[in-house]
């Protein structure tokens, strides 16, 4: 690896309060100086790389990833699932629990472990899971999986319905300072449902999944924070009520925290009606922006009733979109996550009904997170990439997320004034089900370095 020197750059690390123009150079696997200019003696013999004005960022992180290893590698595998995230920017992720076997013993953690040790390009940490099984019904060995090395804890992809399980592995979780992440999801409430409940649903005969399945366990989760004094992170939130719930919970000093997704932030349960009902109803105000960001930008084109638009929970109303985009605007919602959730394409060109929940998000997470928020003028860059890097990284206590001098150099690259076209089949996803198939966006990944070495580069 040896010297590498970044020149030409705008330097921006929410963790030390820099946006500057400067310089940073790489040794071996540290970074070992940032400034307006290195000094010509300290960069001797460095390989020099002139990035002409590109964003240099700490390496981003993504606190929920299905890498589907073990058990489903025909939907992804640590080694395709890290290098899409490498494609996307990301030196980091958190791979969530719900593979076959769950990930809810200390052996099972071991195994993973040893699999990323061989086979991932980017650093992977490890959520355990809180039931045994996912079932909901018994603890799992949460010290023992805090031994093992896990960062969180959470059922993602199923929601704890016994509300005193879920109290006492929330005491239990807090003895070991492990988050809680949890997916927030009131079965009885959201039944068989398929789509947000509402207009769209109704005319569209799709089953209806009310957003109240979701806010009575955000609720609940307020409510053991505030009790217990436990953190509680509340997964993929995407309900105007959840936003409102959180606020208030926050402005109480209550220990909760919360994610959103890019796809939440530029879609809504108008999608299902295809893409000619979506531009001239709700969306096309919307559009606009794209179409004003990116020169010559048309809308894509997708089917009605398109599963690359089903997920969990559903897309929400336009009232929702705007309430969440308001969320990360105040602080209240704390982290963009992707939720990458790999299907075959086979599993999703079935009927809507019966198709399943997820998207891919690693590869587009970051563009469309500027399309959305960076050039609407709702963050600041600074803003974009804090909800990507050091919010992460202190909520599960990661020594990631900065570009301090004697910090592990994991480093984000990226234009964010590009306009590019995604390609789902072009990307390193061993799957391609993404709604942004075709999308215009703006701000894209030029580079992605792990411990000083390059995983991912656009022009190489």
């Amino acid at each position: 690896m040896g010297l590498v020197l970044l020149q030409d750059a705008r330097i921006v690390d929410p963790a030390n309060g820099l946006d500057m123009k400067g310089e940073l150079l790489i040794a071996e696997d540290k970074i070992a100086a940032v400034g307006e200019k290195i000094p010509s003696e300290k960069a001797a013999g460095a390989e020099r790389i002139n990035l002409r004005g590109k964003v240099v960022c700490p390496g981003l992180i993504d606190m929920h990833v299905h890498l589907r290893e073990p058990g489903q590698c025909a939907k992804e595998t640590i080694k395709t699932g890290t290098a899409a995230a490498a494609w996307g920017g990301f030196t980091s992720v958190v791979c969530m629990p719900n593979t076959q076997p769950v990930i809810d013993t200390p052996s099972t953690v071991a195994f993973v472990t040893e699999r990323c040790r061989k086979e991932a390009c980017v650093n992977v940490f490890i959520a355990g899971a809180i039931s045994k099984g996912l079932e909901g019904e018994e603890m799992a060995p949460i010290g023992g999986l805090k031994s093992a090395g896990v960062v969180a804890i959470t059922d993602d992809g199923r929601c704890i319905q016994n509300n005193d399980l879920m109290r006492r592995a929330v005491e239990y979780a807090q003895l070991f300072d492990l988050l809680i992440m949890d997916h927030c999801q009131d079965t009885s409430a959201t039944s068989d449902g398929v789509m947000h409940a509402g207009y769209w649903s109704t005319r569209l005969g799709l089953r209806g999944w009310p957003s109240l399945g979701e806010e009575i366990v955000v609720a609940r989760n307020i409510l053991l924070a505030k009790r217990i004094g436990a953190r509680i992170y509340c997964q993929h939130v995407s309900s105007a009520e959840s936003v409102s719930m959180i606020r208030r919970a926050k402005s109480e000093g209550v220990k909760v925290y919360a994610e959103t997704c890019p796809h939440y932030l530029a879609l809504t349960d108008m999608a299902m009606a295809g893409s000619e009902d979506f531009w001239k109803g709700d969306g096309v105000g919307y559009f606009d922006v794209f179409t004003g960001s990116c020169k010559g930008a048309k809308p894509p084109q997708w089917s009605r009733y398109h599963t690359n638009f089903k997920m969990n929970p559903p897309l929400g109303s336009a009232e929702d979109r705007e309430a969440l985009i308001e969320g990360l605007r105040d602080g209240t919602l704390d982290v963009i996550s992707s939720d990458h959730a790999p299907h075959c394409g086979h599993e999703k060109e079935v009927e809507y009904d019966v198709a399943p929940f997820g998207i891919i998000g690693l590869e587009t997470e970051l563009g469309m997170a500027m399309t959305s928020l960076y050039h609407r003028k709702v963050l600041s860059l600074s803003e974009v990439i804090r909800k990507f890097t050091a919010t992460p990284a202190e909520l599960i206590r990661i020594d990631k997320g900065t570009l301090s001098v004697g910090a592990t150099a994991d480093i984000t690259v990226f234009d964010p004034e590009e306009e590019w076209v995604y390609d789902a089949s072009q990307g390193a996803s061993k799957s391609h089900n993404s709604p942004f198939d075709g999308w215009p966006i703006k701000g894209r990944v030029h580079g992605t370095w792990v411990a000083g070495r390059q995983v991912y580069s656009l022009e190489k």
